[in-house]
């Protein structure tokens, strides 16, 4: 596919994405890919191609006789990061944040106690350089450059679980992380509390021991969601 099909196939995806997650077409409408390609001037086949991502998401389903078919909220991949992305982005909001937000206080602690045991000496460095760049950002309103450290340093602990269902939620931990940043769900600087938390998090993996890293990343997982009671209620 070109640059351009890939810019019109993204253009699609934006426009209908957030449409669909934000209830604009509701479950059990139907989509007239042959008027929404007219309305957003791309080819049938862009337009095509689009219908098929949104069905990967189950967002969609195609029926003989019917067409393009919103499906129920209840069938969507909701572990899809651009499904998390565009659900964060319109008036689910609050409620998608604290969903995942009590997700990650169900499975963090755990991959951290398990980190301890497991994560080689490459990934203890890793969890270190993060924490450390977590610090050197935590301070001067640099909220972007502090999440590309915080991110990392999150899948690191799933990754270093050694449990491959934990690792694969790196990316919507990451999307988490992000959209409490990219939509304002977050103090001007991080809490220096939490910084410090992961700082000792990062000692006690390396350290080995598992009892402590799993009760502070607890600890971290708590304050995220009292942050939400907070800024997102």
């Amino acid at each position: 596919m070109t640059t351009r099909g890939r810019g019109l196939h993204g253009h699609v995806l934006e426009s209908l994405g957030p449409a669909i997650t934000a209830g604009e077409y509701p479950p059990g409408s139907v989509l007239r890919t042959d008027e929404l390609a007219q309305r957003l001037e791309v080819s049938r086949s862009v337009m095509r191609e689009a219908v098929r991502v949104l069905e990967s998401m189950y967002l969609v389903e195609s029926r003989r006789r019917v067409g393009v078919t919103v499906r129920p909220k209840a069938e969507w991949n909701v572990f899809d990061p651009q499904v998390i992305r565009w659900r964060l982005a319109g008036a689910d909001r609050p409620h998608q944040l604290r969903s995942l937000t009590v997700l990650r206080s169900a499975v963090e602690p755990i991959a951290a106690g398990l980190s301890a045991r497991h994560a080689t000496a490459a990934q203890c460095a890793e969890l270190t350089e993060c924490a450390l760049g977590m610090v050197a950002n935590s301070r001067g309103h640099k909220l972007e450059e502090y999440l590309v450290h915080d991110m990392a340093f999150h899948r690191v602990i799933l990754n270093a679980s050694g449990n491959e269902m934990f690792a694969r939620l790196g990316d919507v931990v990451a999307e988490v992380l992000a959209g409490r940043t990219h939509h304002e769900v977050m103090f001007e600087d991080p809490d220096p509390a939490a910084v410090t938390l992961h700082v000792q998090v990062a000692e006690a993996v390396r350290g080995g021991d598992a009892s402590r890293a799993e009760e502070l990343t607890r600890q971290i997982t708590v304050g995220a969601l009292e942050e939400l009671d907070i800024l997102a209620p």
